[in-house]
C-alpha cells in the first residue's frame, strides 16, 4: 500500500508496533491487537477539511476504513452530489491516511456496520449529520460507547466553495470583509436568519503545524526517480488525482514533487475568479494524496536550470491541458525540453476545474435549496438541545434550592 505520499508497504493488517507479526523482532510489549476505526460520510467536492478529519481518526489508532455514501443516499437525506458516486470513492482512495474503503455505505451507522468490518469505533466530527427526517446518523453507535470526535478543520466547507465557485469575483483571495462575498455567503450557510454551529463561512488561518501535520516528512532516497509537476491544482479533484497516479506510475520508485504557483500567477494565467483556493489551501489538498512526496509552495512559473538542479529532477511530467507562455512569453517547460526530460503525461481523464464550476453554475438553485434544508434541519437540532439544556440548569437549580432548605 502507498502510504504517506510515498512507498511504505507496512502490514496494517497484523500488530501494530512490529514490522513482521510473529517474528522475534517484536517484544512483548509493542504486541497489542491493531485498533480498526470507521469514517464515513458523502465526500462530496473533497477538500483538505474531510482529508483533516481523516488524518485525525487514523492518529486515533492504527487501521482507518471508510465508508462512502451512494449517489442515491445522498440525494435521498441531503440532495443531489456534484460529484457521483465513482469518482468519490476514488478521491477518497487517493487520501494517504485512508487504508480501506467501503463503498455504499449505509447513511445511518449502526453496530452492524462497526462489527462487520471489524471496527472498534466509529470517528466523525464535532459537527452534526442528520438524516431526512432530522434524526442523528450517529445516535445508536454514540449510545453503544462506540464514538469518538475530532475537531471541524476551520475555515473550510462545502458550502463556502460552493459559494466561492458562484460569485465571479476575487474577493475570496484576500478580502472576506467584501460586500458581495458577504452578501453571496449569506445565502449559503450565514446568513442574519440562521445561525447553524456547523455550517458557516470563517476564515483559514494556515500555520506551520498544519503542513507540519500534512507533510509526509521523507526525503528522497537513492534510487528514487525525482519527477516534477507544477500548475495550479485548484480545487483539488478526481481530474488531478488521475493524473498525480499516472505520474507516480512513471517509475517503479517514483517522488513526485509538485509545484504550486501562487494566486496571483494563478489569476494571470487562468482569469476569472481563479484560483478558487488560495495557496495555504492548495497546498494542504494536495499533501493529503497518497502519490505527492513533497510540495514547493509558490513555485516558479518557468521550470528552470535551478529548480531542476535543486531538486535534482529526473522527469518533469505535464497533462494535456495547454501550457501557456510565461510573462515573456516563453515556454515555462523549455529548459525540462532541451534536457530531454520532458513527458506529456495523458491520464485519460479530461476534467478540469472549470468543468465542475460549470457543473455547479448549471445547478445553481439545487445546491442552494440544498443548503437551507441542511440549515433548517440542523438549526430544529440545535434549538432542541438548547432547550433541553435550559431544562436542565432550571431542573438542577430546583434540587439544589430543596437541598438548601
Amino acid at each position: 500500500m502507498i502510504k504517506n505520499g510515498h512507498y511504505a508497504n507496512e502490514d496494517q493488517s497484523g500488530e501494530a508496533g512490529c514490522s513482521l507479526p510473529g517474528t522475534s523482532a517484536c517484544s512483548p510489549e509493542k504486541r497489542k491487537r491493531v485498533v480498526r476505526l470507521w469514517c464515513d460520510g458523502c465526500y462530496d467536492m473533497v477538500h483538505y477539511g474531510h482529508s483533516n478529519q481523516l488524518r485525525q481518526a487514523k492518529s486515533m489508532g492504527d487501521y482507518l476504513i471508510v465508508g462512502v455514501h451512494t449517489d442515491a443516499e445522498i440525494s435521498k437525506h441531503k440532495g443531489p452530489p456534484v460529484f457521483t458516486q465513482e469518482e468519490r470513492y476514488k478521491m477518497v482512495r487517493a487520501i494517504k491516511w485512508v487504508d480501506e474503503i467501503v463503498e455504499g455505505a449505509p447513511y445511518v451507522t449502526t453496530l452492524e456496520t462497526l462489527d462487520k468490518y471489524n471496527c472498534d469505533s466509529c470517528v466523525h466530527g464535532d459537527d452534526i449529520t442528520l438524516t431526512v427526517d432530522g434524526k442523528d446518523t450517529y445516535a445508536e453507535v454514540k449510545s453503544a460507547g462506540r464514538y469518538r470526535e475530532c475537531k471541524r478543520t476551520q475555515g473550510v466547507s462545502t458550502t463556502d466553495l460552493v459559494g466561492r465557485m458562484l460569485l465571479m469575483t476575487k474577493a475570496h483571495h484576500s478580502n472576506m470583509e467584501n460586500t458581495d462575498y458577504q452578501l453571496h455567503t449569506d445565502n449559503f450557510g450565514k446568513g442574519a436568519t440562521v445561525h447553524s454551529p456547523w455550517t458557516g463561512v470563517s476564515q483559514f488561518l494556515q500555520t506551520s503545524q498544519k503542513i507540519i501535520q500534512f507533510a509526509s516528512g521523507k526525503e528522497p532516497q537513492p534510487g528514487d526517480t525525482i519527477i516534477y509537476v507544477a500548475g495550479a491544482f485548484d480545487l483539488f479533484h478526481i481530474g488531478h488525482v488521475d493524473f498525480l497516479e499516472m505520474v507516480y506510475k512513471q517509475a517503479e520508485r517514483a517522488y513526485v514533487i509538485v509545484g504550486l504557483h501562487f494566486d496571483q500567477e494563478v489569476n494571470r494565467y487562468k482569469g476569472k475568479n481563479y484560483p478558487i483556493m488560495n495557496i495555504h489551501e492548495r497546498t494542504l489538498s494536495v499533501l493529503a494524496c497518497r502519490y505527492v512526496s513533497e510540495v514547493v509552495i509558490g513555485a516558479p512559473y518557468a521550470v528552470g536550470k535551478d529548480l531542476l538542479d535543486h531538486f535534482k529532477v529526473d522527469l518533469v511530467c505535464h497533462g494535456k491541458t495547454e501550457v501557456f507562455p510565461d510573462k515573456d512569453g516563453v515556454d515555462p517547460y523549455a529548459e525540462p525540453r532541451r534536457r530531454g526530460i520532458f513527458r506529456t503525461i495523458d491520464s485519460g481523464n479530461s476534467l478540469t476545474t472549470d468543468d465542475i464550476v460549470q457543473r455547479i453554475i448549471a445547478n445553481r438553485l439545487q445546491y442552494e435549496a440544498r443548503n437551507q434544508k441542511k440549515e433548517a434541519k440542523e438549526m430544529a437540532v440545535f434549538e432542541a438541545m438548547k432547550r433541553r439544556e435550559h431544562q436542565q440548569q432550571q431542573q438542577e437549580a430546583q434540587e439544589d434550592e430543596t437541598v438548601a432548605h
